[in-house]
This record gives structure tokens, C-alpha cells and sequence, in this order.
């Protein structure tokens, strides 16, 4: 488990930005002086100020196995 602070695609950085506008609707305060009062902007605004980070598991890639019957069968 590592702790990234830079995206490595811009999906990742969506999700992060959507998981702190939700934190910050739900009355978590900003962490930048921001004009701005919708979520969506100020937790865009964090993540350009460097002040958002998320944790990055590693977690390994499972193959579903195919049965006879065509339907995948995940196995641990």
C-alpha cells in the first residue's frame, strides 16, 4: 500500500475529485481558500494545490475461470 499524491490516468483523478466533492457535501471543511462554493470545483481546486492524496493497494489480478457451462467462476 503505497500513498500516491501525482494521478496516473485522468480516471483516477475523476474519482478522487468525485470522492472529496462527496466529503466535502456532506460537511467536511476545504483545504484551499477557494471563492468558489460548489464541491465539484473545490475539491478540483485541492487536487491542483496538492493537498489531496489517496492510497493505492495492490491488489493482484484474478483471471475468471470459464466452466463448462460458459458461466466465469472466480476462485481465491
Amino acid at each position: 500500500m503505497t500513498i500516491e499524491t501525482g494521478f496516473d490516468s485522468n480516471y483516477r483523478k475523476v474519482l478522487v475529485a468525485a470522492r472529496r466533492a462527496r466529503q466535502l457535501q456532506n460537511g467536511s471543511g476545504a483545504l484551499v481558500a477557494t471563492q468558489s462554493t460548489k464541491p465539484c470545483r473545490i475539491a478540483q481546486e485541492e487536487i491542483d494545490a496538492g493537498k489531496i492524496a489517496y492510497v493505492k493497494t495492490e491488489v493482484p489480478v484474478v483471471k475468471p475461470l470459464v466452466g463448462e457451462s460458459g458461466i466465469p467462476i472466480l476462485t481465491s
